[in-house]
């Protein structure tokens, strides 16, 4: 099963095939040299609360996610060679296509399904 994220609060699908960075390299590498990422397609990055869009070619969406799954900031179109902000709250990041975060706003929750070591305690 691909990694879906769909945001429950606005009952709305955010990642239809998703793929996990949960280890220091995947984590680092990222989306760094990526031609892009299509409508449905993003990144989750575990143990995560800020980024960097170094090395990219194309702008993204950044959700900033706590362990409850909350999201706690968004990076609405984030350019190429941008750091952004550390946010504390936040257990993990998911990377979006630009433009995909549209409607998801701080507060909403997110569900996430084919990744069953993101645990709400872990």
């Amino acid at each position: 099963m691909s990694l879906q994220i769909d945001n429950l609060t606005r009952n709305t699908a955010l990642v239809t095939a998703g793929r996990v960075a949960d280890n220091f390299w995947t984590r680092f590498v990222g989306l760094m040299g990526a031609a892009g990422l299509d409508a449905g397609e993003g990144l989750l990055l575990t143990r995560c609360n800020s980024i960097h869009t170094h090395f990219m070619r194309f702008p993204i969406d950044v959700l900033y996610v706590s362990r409850e799954r909350e999201v706690v900031h968004v990076d609405r179109i984030m350019a190429p060679w941008r750091f952004g902000r550390i946010h504390r709250q936040s257990s993990f990041v998911v990377e979006l296509p630009a433009g995909a975060a549209e409607g998801t706003e701080v507060g909403d929750v997110l569900g996430v399904r084919g990744y069953e070591r993101l645990m709400v305690n872990g």
